[in-house]
């Protein structure tokens, strides 16, 4: 029994051994990697500026149910000539109470005429279309400074790519440039030049670690702080893809998605409400009441009808300022018809300029760049040219690789502004 049992202690602990062993040999979970895709749900769902312009919608909805809702009837009751420092002569509080005061109580309830509660629920439900609209145009926004943001990231990885490989491929210069010194190939002075650059290099890499760092930053606080971890990235393609659509497409679709030329259509069917709300406010509203009296010991019933007479206020003033404003809705709107258009042309316009320009480089300037440094490299290291030009030519290999990215990053920009201005995210193929 006893030798069961340490065998199966010593299992025991075995088992726990392997499973902590297991524990702390496991590697730690990568990084999170979104796509622009992901980044924009992301933010989409958890932006908090996003989240409290959505609390606007549901303040309307609470404004309906007050539009929405009847008069309350009042009701009143009153108790006269009670004794108050006197005593009543020769009869009983109870005989007193009964025979010689007064005793009133009643319901009154204000009657709505025009349809006033109709017209206020239909204006409410008119503003809170108009708000939602309005929120859906801020996730537009958002969307494009997601865009944006991920966008600038993506330069940053890219640029921080470059200059770590320019550093480890110049560092290996570097390197042969020291053997060549010491075996007399080349002067002290050339040697220390070529050292000298490292130093640009090596500030390349870390501005661009730098850069990285904070455009993750900035990314994060738009995705919502705490939606992604501290160490996430970012994934996607970083090219220059020309986009096959025409203008005319592109302007047709965002008359027909633009959230914010919605809201300027729905502003005018508000102004219209507020107008026949107005109207309806116009209308005096009768009161009626009914009520109990008890006086001097007889029991009896009153009713009543009042009603304001229409003879100076009539609401002239808020029927015509909302007329008025019906005029400057529709104008509004026409106003905003024409900023979308306005909107998709600039947008096209510069995305095709930005595309013109990735174009450039891509299917010259960046193959001239790398022939020439490489030209010059191999010439250098054996003796054909000056140590000037080779510098010259690493720096404009440098200097192309990084204006390409920049053209890239620019386009992918453009792009996102395109989107933004068409209200919808995809434009077509590319």
């Amino acid at each position: 029994m006893n030798t069961k049992r340490a065998t199966c202690a010593v299992c025991a602990v075995l088992a726990w051994i392997s499973c902590a062993g297991s524990a702390f040999g496991q590697a730690a979970p990568p990084p999170a990697k979104i796509t622009l895709d992901d980044a924009i749900r992301l933010a989409l769902a958890h932006n908090h500026t996003l989240l409290a312009a959505r609390t606007t919608i549901q303040q309307n909805q609470a404004a309906e149910i007050t539009a929405n809702l009847r008069p309350n009837p009042a009701f009143f009751t009153d108790w006269e000539y009670l004794p108050l420092f006197s005593h009543p002569q020769g009869e009983t509080v109870s005989a007193y109470l009964q025979g010689s005061t007064e005793g009133d109580m009643g319901l009154s309830y204000l009657i709505e005429r025009g349809h006033k509660r109709a017209r206020r629920w239909e204006a409410a439900k008119a503003a809170t279309a108009v708000t939602r609209a309005q929120v859906t145009d801020n996730e537009r926004g958002v969307a494009f400074q997601v865009g944006s943001l991920f966008v600038n990231a993506q330069l940053a990885e890219s640029t921080l790519e470059l200059a770590q490989t320019d550093l480890k491929s110049f560092q290996k210069t570097v390197d042969i440039g020291e053997i060549q010194y010491k075996r007399g190939g080349i002067s002290e002075n050339d040697y220390l030049k070529i050292k000298i650059q490292l130093v640009q290099f090596q500030t390349d890499v870390e501005q661009a670690l730098v850069n990285r760092v904070q455009a993750l930053s900035d990314l994060r606080q738009q995705l919502g702080y705490e939606s992604v971890s501290a160490d996430y990235d970012v994934v996607g393609e970083f090219e220059y893809r020309p986009l096959a659509v025409t203008i005319d497409e592109l302007q047709a679709k965002a008359l027909q998605n633009r959230p914010d030329l919605r809201a300027a259509v729905l502003g005018v069917t508000a102004a219209n409400s507020q107008y026949s709300l107005a109207k309806a406010n116009g209308k005096q509203d009768p009161t009626i009441s009914a009520n109990y009296s008890h006086a001097n010991g007889i029991s009896g019933a009153t009713w009543s009808f009042s009603i304001p007479l229409a003879i100076f206020d009539r609401n002239q003033g808020n029927i015509a300022q909302t007329r008025i404003a019906i005029r400057q809705a529709e104008e509004q709107q026409k106003a905003a018809g024409g900023q979308v258009l306005t909107d998709v042309k600039d947008a096209y316009e510069g995305m095709q300029e930005s595309g013109r320009i990735a174009q450039l480089y891509k299917s010259s300037y960046l193959e001239v760049a790398q022939k020439s440094r490489d030209i010059s490299e191999y010439a250098y290291h054996r003796g054909a040219v000056a140590l000037l030009d080779f510098l010259d030519a690493e720096r404009s290999y440098r200097a192309t690789q990084l204006a390409y990215r920049q053209a890239v990053a620019a386009y992918l920009t453009a792009l996102e502004q395109l989107r933004q201005a068409v209200g919808n995210r995809d434009l077509g193929p590319l």
